[in-house]
């Protein structure tokens, strides 16, 4: 098995941990959840670049990285509508769900043609924000509730009720977005006659 395929497999294994520092009430439970995701998100962005640079692109990396990559967002997505902390609903969760189904869809559709559906600058741009807005509401999370941060109660709510979720709110605009740059590229794929 090649490294970018092993770092893939990596960003898999190192889900239930993340799941785990997130739901086991430890001292600094967030902050090793902070380090698990970043971790987590470094391989994301290391395996695909070595495979593409030492030409070890496989098939089982082509299934397994995205997979990888959207499990660990929606894991991270779930776990932040059960925290109170932080006020955000299950409707981007669902919002972004759907999106990836649909372009799942997409793909295999393009497959079946011998298309093969690349990863698009706003597909990029939404997962680098996303990713970037996991890490923002983690550390924040690590900062006040595991270290205790002494700030006023004003910015504590702010963060939590109002910066937090307009973070995550933007990733999922970025998400539909990108979604809909998909659908619109490979629309020709679904015909309602086939």
């Amino acid at each position: 098995m090649n490294l970018p395929n092993k770092l893939t497999l990596l960003r898999v294994f190192l889900i239930p941990f993340f799941l785990l520092s997130m739901y086991l009430n430890f001292g600094c439970h967030y902050l090793v959840a902070l380090v698990i995701f970043a971790g987590a998100s470094i391989t994301d962005a290391l395996d695909g670049n070595i495979a593409r640079k030492r030409n070890l692109v496989t098939n089982f990396g082509k299934f397994l990285d995205p997979l990888a990559d959207k499990v660990l967002v929606l894991s991270a997505l779930a776990v932040f509508t059960e925290i109170p902390e932080i006020h955000i609903g299950a409707i981007p969760l669902i919002i972004i769900t759907a999106r990836e189904f649909m372009v799942s869809g997409l793909r295999l559709l393009a497959a079946d043609s011998g298309i093969v559906v690349p990863a698009g600058i706003w597909g990029k741009l939404k997962t680098a924000f996303t990713m970037v807005s996991i890490v923002t509401s983690l550390l924040w999370l690590s900062l006040v509730y595991d270290f205790g941060l002494e700030i006023s109660s004003g910015v504590v709510n702010a963060m939590d009720s109002i910066v937090i979720p307009v973070l995550l709110w933007i990733s999922t605009v970025l998400t539909v977005v990108s979604g809909l740059v998909y659908l619109k590229a490979y629309w020709n794929l679904i015909d309602s006659d086939k």
